[in-house]
């Protein structure tokens, strides 16, 4: 029984593999707007920023899930900072979630005629969020994740909460 369990979890590793740990990454290049999807990994904020000042974009969109009250100064204070070279503008998506900030970008996309999108995110929801995101976005992403470390628990973590979130992708569409 030990044996059966052992090769079912190798087989959950290895068939999540490429979809988390080593998804499609876009090469960057220049686009119309950076969008900075929301959750943990608050680094994410500041590398958007970064690809700003870069030259990357001339507009940056951070979405805040956690509403306009949140205590997390890594989104927090950009958003009430005037930026230099670049415009940041801050939305809390609703729904809360990937969808939510697809509807957003869908949106903001259609009334400012974009067409290339750098998206940055955490390494295990770049495929999820390509996902949900092509959906609502006809143009180009260039998928890009944080350049954060991630811890084993967060690894297995990940595995799970985005395995449910492919499933409520495929059966709720959102756009």
């Amino acid at each position: 029984m030990a044996a059966v369990v052992i090769a079912l979890m190798a087989a959950i590793i290895a068939a999540g593999y490429p979809v988390y740990v080593r998804p499609q990454v876009d090469p960057l290049r220049h686009a119309d707007a950076i969008l900075v999807l929301g959750g943990e990994g608050v680094d994410r904020y500041a590398y958007g920023l970064d690809l700003a000042r870069q030259g990357y974009a001339s507009t940056v969109l951070f979405s805040n899930p956690y509403g306009e009250d949140t205590d997390i100064d890594e989104v927090r204070e950009p958003c009430h900072t005037p930026q230099q070279g670049f415009t940041l503008e801050c939305f809390a998506p609703n729904p809360p979630t990937t969808v939510g900030e697809g509807r957003q970008l869908r949106t903001l996309a259609s009334q400012r005629g974009w067409h290339t999108v750098i998206v940055i995110t955490m390494r295990p929801h770049l495929s999820r969020a390509r996902y949900i995101l092509a959906q609502c976005f006809r143009g180009a992403l260039i998928m890009e994740p944080a350049p954060v470390d991630i811890d084993p628990w967060y690894w297995a973590w990940s595995y799970a909460y985005q395995s449910a979130g492919y499933v409520r992708a495929f059966i709720d569409p959102g756009c």
